[in-house]
């Protein structure tokens, strides 16, 4: 297929990670190597930034700060949660194409984001415009089906691994036999975050903490963990537990949630910690809960970030437009596993209609029979993601991020009303 001469489009979506910027980095530095590419452009806050014609000169950033954008955390571009609804929303984002020559559009972003790729690049290929979609995972969560891993996922494990180690040495200088310390992590509908937890143990040291880990593919029994909490604290002189934010009980109802949802209809989750720590202290007497709730500081952790996972993320950039440079659309980049004893990673393609709106569930073989500890297998498929470091710049004892310029492209449509 005959290359496509015009415009480049990144965005990105949902919630930032440590390392979805070094996919933006990747995507610019493979987009300079070909000629066919004129501009390169990003949109600001995602779909919104598109719908308001709110684009910026890349091109025009230093490279000093395009460089940065590798150990930068957060979406340097802007993100949202914003839901394509009316077929009006899709045409204006067409408009906003054409009327800024868009021929690649490359979208970082997980389930809803690529649903929605999907979707604009159905709308032009009816209008019969030209334009090529390729989209970038981008998700702590790591529930992205038919990728192997999800950029963005070593790094978050690596960080609640390490605060998972860091709060034992407290714990175990605290502790007497009744304290329990309750780490609730992220993790929606699936647990592979709070699994990675399970780094922080100590090969052939299977009593280290986390004790207990709690996953959303294993309903919460009360009597159960109960039990379980009060073995833990005979044995050691702390119990640390693990509990994954979209933790459920038999019936399937989130242990926590506002009764408000997202744009996309998403729960809003936060409190499972909080919700476990009130029946622990009123089942045990005595015990001393203490419950920490990291958040949004498990996808912004850069000082913590995998190496591995930077490097993955810029690859995956690369990969998207050398895809879309070979003609493909409709396609997300993954991330392949080798089969050798040694770790290495690939990328592939696969289409967007098969990622849009999937669940990758934590496989239930790779959770030990006691429903709170993960077995060899996951321990296998997680450690190579969580390896090496990335030396950070600092200025006066703090890390040094890109701040890029943004300079505006000139507007040339009627204002939009979302």
């Amino acid at each position: 297929m005959s290359e496509l001469a015009g415009n480049v489009l990144v965005g990105q979506s949902g919630g930032p990670t440590s390392v979805i910027n070094s996919s933006v980095a990747g995507i610019i530095a493979e987009a300079l190597n070909h000629a066919c590419i004129e501009e390169i452009y990003g949109a600001l806050n995602g779909v919104l930034g598109i719908l308001q014609e709110d684009l910026i000169d890349l091109a025009a950033e230093s490279q000093q700060q395009i460089r940065a954008l590798r150990h930068t955390p957060g979406a340097a571009l802007g993100t949202c949660r914003y839901k394509l609804k009316k077929t009006q929303d899709f045409e204006r984002v067409l408009e906003v194409f054409k009327a800024h020559n868009i021929r690649y559009f490359f979208y970082i972003g997980g389930n809803d984001s690529q649903d929605t790729a999907d979707k604009i690049s159905k709308l032009a290929q009816q209008q019969g415009y030209e334009l090529r979609v390729i989209g970038v995972p981008k998700t702590i969560d790591n529930d992205l089906a038919v990728t192997d891993h999800c950029p963005g996922y070593g790094s978050a494990i690596k960080y609640l691994a390490t605060a998972v180690r860091e709060a034992a040495c407290d714990n175990e200088a605290m502790g007497q036999g009744d304290l329990v310390q309750i780490v609730e992590s992220m993790g929606r509908s699936a647990g592979w975050i709070a699994a990675g937890a399970s780094l922080a143990k100590r090969r052939d040291h299977p009593h280290d903490p986390p004790h207990l880990i709690l996953l959303p593919e294993i309903p919460f029994n009360q009597d159960k963990v109960i039990e379980d909490v009060r073995r833990v604290l005979k044995r050691e002189r702390f119990c640390l537990i693990v509990v994954a934010e979209g933790l459920v009980d038999a019936d399937g109802n989130y242990m926590a949630a506002d009764a408000a949802t997202d744009a996309f209809g998403h729960a809003r989750l936060g409190g499972a910690g909080d919700a476990l720590g009130e029946i622990i202290e009123a089942n045990i007497p005595g015990v001393k809960v203490r419950v920490a709730r990291p958040g949004l500081l498990q996808r912004a952790g850069a000082h913590s970030a995998s190496k591995t996972d930077v490097d993955e993320a810029f690859l995956a950039g690369q990969a998207a437009v050398r895809a879309a440079i070979g003609g493909e659309t409709d396609k997300m980049v993954t991330l392949l596993r080798g089969d050798g004893d040694h770790y290495t990673c690939e990328t592939g393609l696969a289409p967007l209609s098969e990622i849009a709106n999937g669940v990758k569930k934590l496989p239930r073989d790779w959770i030990n029979e006691d429903n709170v500890s993960m077995n060899f297998q996951f321990l296998r498929y997680a450690q190579p993601l969580v390896q090496g470091e990335i030396t950070l710049p600092y200025d006066s004892g703090v890390p040094v991020f890109a701040r890029l310029d943004k300079v505006r492209i000139d507007k040339t449509l009627p204002p939009y009303e979302t």
